[in-house]
């Protein structure tokens, strides 16, 4: 590990960086943090709405969609390392759903033309995004199971709506009527996996997904603001959320601060994209992470567990297709990606984490043993990073001074 410090001139760099978004109405306001050991480093610049009346704050708490995803799979490690689940057992004991597969010829295919499952899907497929079933990246009408994916509201197909899911023995039902799209283990395949992971720690813990995080990672890590609603006491710190109207050139509101999807708990609480959480709620489990599962004195999951999670998992033949959301650099571990490249100053070969699609970055480096955050409001327009991830990414990684 390097001994780095953050270099004050090149955080005012940063800062300046992204003022300039908020400055020229791309973004009305983001919230960044950059830690370097013991150091950390946050700035809250410009204001909640586009309205300009109630300014961004370090407390301010974002729907932080896909990086939900670590924390999930990390939920599930902790199964593992308490030895009710295990990496290569098959999941259908615990959701019959999935049992007895069938799989589509082509992923254009009619949802009859099918084959069987060649195998069992597995606790592994599902952390890898490998189970054979996820977000179809093509045209909208380009391969028929897209449409039930939309009726179902089983997510994957755009931004989260969680006021649309239906509960959760419903959601699995819906999904376990649809056949696979790829053999189990063969292909990665985003997002479906861990709403799935949701599912099975709700069935195997024998309580909500949510009230097992609470338990076993919220309140150890003192996250008090990460939660799949928020509450009528916290809904002033919740910012609107929008997105750009390429016809209008302007930023149309999304979800509201107010009347929000995100005010009352969801019917599915998705592990896959659903929560809230805060910037230094978020930092604490990157922390986490990059101390090998260690918390002050108490281990809350096993060095074993973290690794597995933040090393490349995948063979290039189950990336393959997948360019849009790795480019050269990245591959996947459990629910996160993982920089294999080092294709940009900020893809450290080891650097882990993910982004998410309501303008959300988090990854953790433990060559540096530097964490960056960026939250915002502002939806992104594809699965490429948008330029703002881009201008983070290269002004933290500047501001590494050995």
């Amino acid at each position: 590990m390097t001994t780095n410090k953050l270099n004050r001139t090149r955080l005012a760099d940063l800062r300046r960086a992204m003022m300039g978004y908020v400055e020229h109405g791309a973004i009305p306001g983001i919230v960044t943090l950059l830690s370097c050991g013991n150091e950390i480093h946050v700035d809250a610049i410009g204001m909640k709405t586009v309205d300009g009346k109630d300014p961004m704050r370090r407390d301010t708490i974002f729907r932080v969609a896909s990086i939900t995803k670590p924390i999930t799979a990390a939920a599930t490690m902790m199964l593992v390392d308490d030895g009710k689940l295990r990496l290569d057992d098959a999941v259908e004991r615990w959701l019959p759903e999935l049992a007895k597969r069938k799989v589509l010829r082509r992923i254009d295919a009619q949802l009859d033309d099918t084959v069987p499952a060649q195998r069992p899907i597995a606790l592994r497929d599902l952390l890898t995004f490998c189970f054979g079933f996820g977000s179809v990246m093509a045209l909208p009408g380009s391969c028929p199971i897209q449409q039930p994916i939309r009726d179902g509201h089983l997510g994957g197909d755009g931004p989260p709506h969680p006021s649309l899911m239906p509960g959760t023995d419903e959601w699995m039902r819906r999904l376990g009527e649809l056949p696979l799209m790829y053999q189990p283990g063969e292909r990665w395949a985003y997002n479906t996996g861990c709403d799935v992971l949701g599912v099975l720690l709700a069935r195997v813990a024998g309580k909500s997904f949510e009230a097992f995080l609470r338990e076993r990672l919220f309140d150890p890590l003192g996250m008090k603001d990460t939660a799949f609603s928020v509450p009528a006491s916290k809904m002033d710190r919740l910012p609107g959320l929008y997105q750009f109207n390429h016809d209008s050139k302007k930023l149309e509101l999304f979800d509201s601060s107010q009347n929000s999807e995100y005010s009352r708990p969801p019917a599915f609480q998705s592990g896959a994209g659903g929560l809230v959480s805060t910037v230094d709620d978020y930092h604490a489990f990157c922390r986490l992470l990059l101390n090998k599962g260690v918390w002050g004195r108490e281990r809350l999951l096993s060095k074993a567990a973290i690794e597995a999670m933040t090393r490349d998992q995948l063979t290039p033949e189950q990336r393959r297709g997948a360019q849009i959301f790795f480019g050269n650099h990245s591959s996947w571990g459990f629910g996160m990606a993982v920089n294999i490249h080092p294709e940009q100053p900020w893809t450290v070969p080891g650097r882990f984490g993910w982004d998410g699609g309501f303008g959300t970055s988090a990854y953790s480096d433990p060559t540096h043993d530097f964490v960056g955050i960026l939250l915002t409001q502002r939806l992104m327009d594809s699965p490429e990073p948008p330029a703002v991830f881009k201008d983070f990414w290269t002004h933290a990684y500047r501001s590494l001074e050995a």
